[in-house]
């Protein structure tokens, strides 16, 4: 019987897990010191305590906009054990954009700032002092939400991801058997922890085994490459191994106690997978989720981990390509990927019209993704179906972007598209129609710029911003992005055209 099937809430299989350990370390972190596991769950009674005490009930949202921090963690843990849904956001967000998200998950506590600020009552760590812990983790059922975390799609209106306390447990077991976690790994953690890849892939797997992580507050190269030296799995985006790469200090002998480097959040170069196979001899193995799914497919641990391709579904995933018609693709054949297995989200949050769209059949959940499935059942990604720019493994969604520029006065309309990028994979690149082409948008420039650092986190800044007269359109008046990337979507047509130098993306 599993853990889940004993007992409902996924902080209780957590929980069990580090029963025997204790006194093992948990989180160690250059700034705040190492917790064991005994502190960092006697903290995750007390937070309990202080959600309770707020008047938090179980089901309620809580919503966390907060810097990376041991005691972020505790409060993610938190909120599973007395029941509640943890909604956590990018602390880079504006004030306008977390607004959308506090109106659409209705949360009763809200956390806020560095100092973990709840409801504006205070720090949470001082709060934590005087409350009475909760002893035991709150019974949920197996259908009962554990998180909301908000994607996007082409229409830039944020969705919630609506992952239930099943959906985590079924994804956190799969990926610890199909990456052979044991309690003698050492995790390194140079991820954000208000998504996916960070919270739930990285963390999730390390506590099921109860190892030590050390816990760097962002991804540096030079602190990553310190911390290897003891350490036997790293998870990183592939703008991390490139900078890995392009340090002077990374080689085979920083990796030699470690035996596992994951990639995921964007499609890895297979030249940067050759070069780090060469300079270290590891075989980065390449993985493929999302938020809606967890992480389905990942390359094998034993076995080809082949470039250009995210590999096999894991345990409990079922994979299938279809055609426009919903029917399943022949092997080679190229079409929509779709995924089903009960590590699914639940629903998209208070969007049924968007759950059943995604859904074939009912519960084959549409990706949006573009791939092919080998004789093998080996999946291989070719694009993307909607016009989704992966930077540095953020999603950025261009419709987002357009709305600012399309606000600001002597703006006609835009069109934003990604272009290769050599650091960040890709990055946005803004096609500005104006009445005189540059010498308007040289007068509006500071506009732009404002109503972008008001509006949009720094990441989703265009790195380029292109003038025209006029966006390209069909017979039926829709923009032409496909025109556009042909014609900006490499340095060398962007640098063909009249264009303004734009803000500058900040990925970590």
């Amino acid at each position: 019987m599993s853990a889940l099937e004993g007992d409902q809430n996924f902080a209780a299989e957590l929980f069990a897990a580090a029963t025997s350990r204790l006194n093992a370390p948990f989180l160690v972190s250059p700034q705040q010191g190492v917790a064991t596991y005994g502190e960092f769950y006697e903290r995750v009674r007390r937070y309990a305590g202080v959600l309770t005490t707020l008047g938090a009930k179980p089901g309620d949202r809580v919503l966390v906009q907060v810097p990376k921090s041991c005691e972020a963690v505790a409060l993610y843990v938190a909120c599973l054990w007395a029941g509640t849904v943890h909604v956590p956001l990018n602390p880079a967000f504006t004030p306008t954009e977390v607004d959308y998200f506090v109106r659409d998950s209705e949360p009763s506590i809200t956390v806020l700032g560095d100092g973990l600020d709840a409801n504006g009552q205070g720090w949470f760590t001082d709060l934590a002092v005087n409350a009475a812990p909760l002893d035991r983790p709150v019974e949920r059922s197996h259908d009962d939400l554990a998180a909301l975390l908000y994607t996007s799609g082409t229409t830039g209106r944020p969705k919630g991801a609506a992952l239930s306390h099943a959906s985590l447990h079924h994804n956190a077991n799969a990926l610890s058997s199909a990456w052979r976690f044991s309690d003698q790994d050492h995790l390194v953690h140079g991820l954000p922890i208000f998504h996916v890849h960070g919270l739930f892939v990285a963390l999730h797997c390390a506590m099921l085994a109860a190892i030590p992580v050390t816990f760097l507050p962002r991804f540096d190269a030079g602190e990553v490459i310190g911390a290897l030296n003891n350490a036997t799995v790293f998870m990183g985006v592939p703008t991390h191994y490139r900078r890995l790469l392009d340090h002077p200090d990374f080689g085979r002998d920083v990796c030699r106690s470690m035996r596992l480097f994951t990639a995921g959040s964007a499609p890895l170069a297979a030249d940067a997978f050759a070069e780090f196979a060469k300079l270290t001899g590891h075989r980065i193995c390449e993985r493929y989720g999302m938020s809606e799914t967890g992480i389905t497919v990942s390359n094998p641990y034993d076995g080809e981990r082949r470039a250009g391709t995210v590999g096999y579904p894991v345990a409990g995933i079922e994979l299938k390509v279809v055609d426009q018609g919903g029917d399943a693709v022949a092997a080679g054949a190229v079409g929509t990927v779709c995924v089903r297995g009960a590590q699914l989200m639940r629903e998209y949050w208070r969007r049924p019209d968007a759950t059943a769209e995604a859904y074939l059949e009912g519960e084959w959940f549409m990706t949006g993704d573009v791939g092919s499935l080998d004789e093998t059942g080996r999946l291989s990604l070719h694009g993307r179906s909607s016009d989704m720019i992966i930077s540095g493994g953020e999603n950025i969604y261009p419709k987002e972007i357009e709305t600012v520029l399309d606000a600001v006065p002597g703006v006609t309309e835009s069109a934003v598209i990604g272009i290769p990028d050599l650091d960040f994979g890709e990055v946005p690149l803004a096609v500005i129609a104006t009445e005189d082409d540059g010498a308007t948008y040289r007068a509006i420039q500071d506009a732009v710029e404002a109503a972008l650092n008001s509006s949009l986190a720094r990441f989703k800044h265009p790195r380029r911003f292109v003038t025209v007269r006029a966006l390209p359109r069909n017979s039926m008046g829709k923009v032409q992005k496909n025109v556009l990337r042909v014609e900006y979507g490499s340095n060398h047509g962007a640098n063909s055209k009249r264009e303004e130098s734009g803000s500058q993306s900040n990925q970590e």
